[in-house]
């Protein structure tokens, strides 16, 4: 059963991913883009804890995806709210 919520897990954050990448060619806003890369993160994360299966004290390694995925939502949030070039 935890296979099974682990690859929910997983295609869900794909298809988030996909969705920011649709709305990215729709307004070319670079926002998007690092969404869509951060929820590619979170599914890899989700895809490498069902496929290999890590031992419990093994497991914080796989978390390090995670955290890049976070960085970069928050690389979107501080990219976004800069001041315009002129």
């Amino acid at each position: 059963m935890v296979l099974f919520l682990n690859g929910v897990s997983a295609g869900s954050s794909l298809i988030a991913a996909i969705l920011f990448l649709r709305f990215w060619r729709e307004t070319r806003d670079r926002l998007f883009v690092w969404f869509a890369l951060a929820f590619v993160m979170f599914a890899a994360h989700w895809w490498a804890i069902c496929l290999l299966q890590p031992a419990v004290e093994a497991r914080h390694w796989f978390f390090l995806l995670r955290l890049i995925g976070f960085v970069l939502i928050l690389l979107a949030i501080v990219d976004k709210n800069r001041p315009a070039r002129r």
